[in-house]
């Protein structure tokens, strides 16, 4: 890696320390004289125009006075922003600016509020953003087209007739089989809602607190699923996964605090949003169903999706109340 930085980035050859986990990527802190960096390498693809449409984003919203900070890539000696890497298998790379701040800390629910209200700057700032390329990734709702082996007749026929491994999981995979049909019979509606571009992937693990003020969202990162999609689904993506959260009434209340101090969605909006959080659901779902139609992932890794999509499924329905109670609260004449 010291090479790559020398040849690519020459300003920044210094010292390298690979930074733990990180499935969709590698991650090394590049430290010269005093000033750090970050190199990324994109494990899952090998797309350039996906991570190209990525760091257009961020170069436009690095032009802008935000809340908190964001990656903005820093160009190689021939003017890019990534290099595609010959020796690793032609994987790319892209070397950006290093932000300031921790990962939140288990047990630590201090920092939902500022979360939410930094989403909702975040989504203000990229109902602007208009990028000269295309988008590279879908709309969540297009689940036909991003996940085409996952035909009706193959989910159905997964829990009617389940291959050896699934045997015992009849009953769950029909949830989810029922669930990803009642989202494509309700797609029509989810495309009459406001679109812009969202982020389309923020949770804790893509966020980074202030070192010294653990409440407060110092950065924002991974914009790499960054695409056109419902404007709403933005805030359902996160509320999805604070809803397994044993303080989620909490939490999701300190969250949509922050985050309706800058959107104020309309009533359709509010009420697609459970549907939305199936939607973002089922796409998991039909990801790791993907991996194990191509070879790529073992019979064990889609079971304990399965397993836990298929609780986590009914246990929305018991929340909708709630959840749309809460949502719904600050709208003139409907907490009334």
């Amino acid at each position: 890696m010291n090479s790559i930085i020398s040849q690519v980035w020459p300003e920044w050859n210094g010292e390298l320390r690979k930074q733990p986990g990180g499935w969709n990527n590698t991650t090394y802190i590049v430290e010269k004289e005093g000033r750090r960096a970050v190199l990324r390498i994109y494990n899952t693809h090998r797309d350039r125009h996906k991570i190209e449409f990525e760091h257009e984003v961020l170069q436009k919203l690095a032009t802008m006075s935000l809340l908190f900070k964001v990656p903005s890539p820093i160009l190689t000696s021939a003017g890019e922003s990534l290099v595609q890497l010959e020796d690793y298998n032609d994987k790319f790379a892209c070397l950006c600016t290093y932000i300031e701040g921790d990962s939140p800390s288990e047990g630590n629910s201090d920092f939902y509020e500022s979360f939410g209200e930094a989403a909702g700057v975040l989504s203000v700032v990229l109902a602007d953003v208009n990028p000269e390329l295309p988008a590279a990734y879908l709309p969540y709702y297009e689940l036909g087209q991003s996940y085409p082996l996952c035909t009706r007749g193959t989910i159905r026929e997964l829990y009617l007739n389940p291959p050896e491994p699934f045997i015992d999981l009849a009953e769950e995979l029909k949830i989810l089989s029922d669930t990803v049909e009642k989202i494509e019979n309700s797609m029509w509606k989810l495309k009459r809602l406001p679109h812009q571009l969202v982020h389309g992937d923020l949770n804790a693990s893509n966020l980074l607190v202030e070192i010294t003020a653990p409440w407060q969202v110092a950065g924002l990162l991974d914009f790499e699923f960054c695409k056109y999609d419902v404007r709403a689904m933005e805030p359902a993506v996160i509320l999805s996964g604070l809803l397994g959260n044993a303080e989620k009434d909490v939490v999701v209340r300190d969250f949509w605090r922050g985050y309706s101090r800058q959107v104020r969605l309309s009533i359709d909006e509010i009420q697609a949003i459970p549907m939305l959080i199936l939607l973002r659901k089922m796409d998991v779902f039909l990801h790791f169903l993907t991996r194990y139609l191509e070879g790529t992932d073992q019979a064990v890794v889609l079971r304990e999706q399965v397993k836990r999509l298929s609780v986590e499924v009914p246990r929305l329905a018991g929340d909708t109340d709630w959840l749309l109670g809460i949502l719904v609260e600050d709208l003139p004449g409907e907490s009334e």
